[in-house]
């Protein structure tokens, strides 16, 4: 599934058509095929402007989409949905097919029958789930297993400021031999250094930002982050995309950016070799979350 990967979620939103399809060629010449929308991103524009784009590349690219984050997981949501996505991106099949967020509401069965039927029909390749946490992925992939099929990807949030992935998430992604895409790597901005002052942005513009990171201690980390970055004569955005992607686990980071100059950095990623000192100094930047059993005095 590649290494990065694009969110498109800004395409046709804080982007407009000729930066999203700047930032698409940035990331085509730096040989990133995996690219990420959602049928609910900027109303349909994302999913609109990325069909576009892709053209005689098709073969050669990785694209996901989403559903359920309105409306939920029943089927005939899913199918709608679905249907509207793929008309929108001018594709008969997704490679990877998410749903949105975790729905208490509808039987994992109910939805999994219908992934299972898309599965068959060869309009989807691989199932995913965003937004989950460790059990609530455990119980899909059981339900899978009656339909002979598995969950192949997931997503988490996951930057320096977010840790929780590291407690179950990522573990079991190995164990269960699931690939992770893990989401906001940058922290909404926060981890790029440009919080200082008057700057405007998504945590500033945005109270679901703001509130997520609420925290005087993200501030902190962001501005040593940044320290660092000057003494390794680098951005902080390369080293904070560098770090997700250092995990032991081997993360996708979903990079992603308003103009093709603001992608730079999270690009220059893919080749930066973060040294195992430095990843040890980031990471002391901000709190190692506690083991799930909550018995870390027993750990050497």
């Amino acid at each position: 599934m590649g290494r990065f990967a694009f969110g498109a979620m800004q395409f046709g939103g804080k982007a407009d058509e000729s930066q999203s399809l700047a930032m698409y060629k940035a990331c085509r010449a730096a040989g990133i095929t995996h690219f990420d929308t959602a049928w609910v991103y900027t109303d349909g524009a994302s999913e609109t402007l990325l069909g576009a784009m892709i053209g005689d590349e098709r073969d050669q690219l990785l694209i996901a989409t989403k559903f359920g984050a309105v409306g939920g997981a029943g089927l005939a949501n899913m199918q709608e949905q679905f249907d509207v996505s793929r008309k929108r991106l001018g594709m008969d099949m997704v490679d990877v097919l998410y749903l949105h967020g975790f729905d208490p509401d509808t039987d994992a069965r109910v939805t999994m029958e219908g992934l299972a039927g898309l599965h068959q029909a060869g309009q989807i390749r691989y199932i995913g789930l965003s937004n989950f946490a460790a059990w609530q992925v455990m119980h899909w992939v059981r339900v899978a297993a009656e339909f002979d099929l598995s969950i192949d990807i997931i997503q988490p949030m996951y930057n320096l400021v977010k840790r929780q992935a590291e407690v179950e998430i990522l573990p079991m992604s190995v164990d269960q031999n699931i690939a992770v895409a893990a989401y906001s790597p940058l922290g909404g901005g926060l981890l790029t250094g440009k919080y200082g002052g008057d700057t405007q942005g998504r945590l500033r513009e945005d109270n679901r930002y703001a509130r997520r990171y609420d925290q005087d201690w993200m501030y902190d980390a962001a501005g040593n982050l940044a320290v660092l970055a000057e003494q390794h004569d680098t951005d902080p955005t390369t080293l904070a995309v560098a770090w997700v992607a250092a995990h032991q686990t081997s993360p996708i980071p979903i990079i992603s950016g308003r103009t093709a100059e603001q992608l730079r950095p999270s690009l220059v990623a893919l080749a930066y070799e973060l040294p195992g000192d430095l990843y040890d100094q980031i990471s002391a930047l901000s709190p190692t979350p506690p083991l799930a059993t909550d018995r870390s005095e027993e750990q050497s």
